[in-house]
């Protein structure tokens, strides 16, 4: 299987992560307004099945390194696979709270308590099971961008017209401590050592193929519930799914959860080189990104009162030196 040796390659791979995990999103604002995020949803996790199988019949089965995808996923151990569910239904879960927050109280509340969270506890939880790169550096620059976060929520305050309740902070405190959880159950499930992978133990390949079956299992209980019980919006029908789509819209899903796939994959494949911690903090700067597409392309802000560039530009000058730092944790 495809495996990398060198740090820089690593990095590489993480920044791929970013921007795949802060554009998926702008596939949702493509579909129709008739299409529901919970039936966009369903094409979105079958995205994630289909790239996650497609990576472990081709760079997960090619090479001398490691084990082929076919033969590490028979030899699995249970414990294994049960951990690789389990991240994807926590994921699964995470993501759906997120934007059931957003829908009730807004971006500017929403995921900044839920990113913020997800990225400061994920990095702790990952490095104090497997400590990797330089303490200081590593939440430095971790803080620094959970700061960056925060300042982008005050930019989005200000051009925001809803109000924040109670019920949409506590879903987006109980969203945020599950995303930051459910990297830490699919790296349990892997070996540390992706080259010569310990028996039992699954590949990044393998993890995140089990993964993607967890979030597709556990979208029958969570999404379902969301298409009959909305947060807000109309109730969808599984006979909407078929009636309603169209083969774009269809397509338009499938490609949102293909492009945060591909961003999961090689996040995980540059774990073994980086670190799960900071592999991890660094992914989470798609936040950034999505702000890049909201500014630049979306134009978001074109309309927002006088002050809220500077705050703009301290969000990205927060997020490079933070992500600066975290990239120099390892090189200490």
């Amino acid at each position: 299987m495809f495996v990398i040796d060198n740090y820089s390659l690593a990095v590489f791979l993480c920044v791929i992560t970013m921007l795949c995990w802060g554009s998926w999103a702008n596939t949702q604002k493509l579909a129709s307004k008739k299409w529901g995020f919970p039936l966009f949803y369903w094409d979105y996790t079958l995205g994630v099945i289909l790239i996650s199988l497609v990576f472990g019949l081709t760079m997960g089965s090619s090479g001398d390194s490691g084990q082929a995808f076919i033969p590490n996923l028979s030899d699995a151990s249970m414990n294994a696979i049960f951990y690789a569910l389990l991240g994807g239904i926590v994921f699964n879960m995470a993501n759906l709270l997120l934007v059931a927050a957003i829908d009730i109280a807004g971006m500017a509340i929403a995921f900044p308590i839920g990113i913020g969270i997800a990225l400061v506890l994920g990095v702790v939880v990952n490095y104090v099971a497997i400590p990797v790169g330089d303490p200081i550096l590593l939440f430095t620059g971790v803080g620094l961008v959970a700061l960056a976060i925060i300042v982008d929520a005050l930019a989005y305050k200000r051009i925001s017209k809803g109000a924040a309740t109670t019920k949409g902070i506590a879903i987006s405190l109980a969203a945020g401590v599950l995303m930051g959880f459910f990297y830490r159950f699919v790296a349990a499930s892997m070996s540390s050592d992706f080259a010569n992978p310990t028996e039992g133990l699954l590949t990044p390949y393998t993890a995140v193929f089990v993964f993607s079956i967890g979030i597709f299992i556990s979208n029958f209980l969570f999404n379902t519930y969301f298409m009959y019980k909305p947060i807000s919006g109309s109730k969808v029908t599984y006979k909407d799914y078929f009636n309603i789509g169209t083969p774009r819209l269809h397509f338009i899903g499938i490609l949102g959860g293909a492009i945060w796939c591909i961003g999961f994959i090689f996040n995980m494949i540059a774990a073994g080189e980086a670190g799960f911690a900071i592999s991890y903090g660094l992914g989470q700067g798609a936040t950034m990104v999505a702000a890049i597409w909201g500014i630049f392309i979306w134009k978001e802000f074109k309309d927002a009162p006088k002050g809220t560039n500077k705050l703009i530009a301290l969000m990205f000058l927060l997020f490079i030196v933070g992500i600066t730092l975290i990239i120099m944790a390892k090189n200490v």
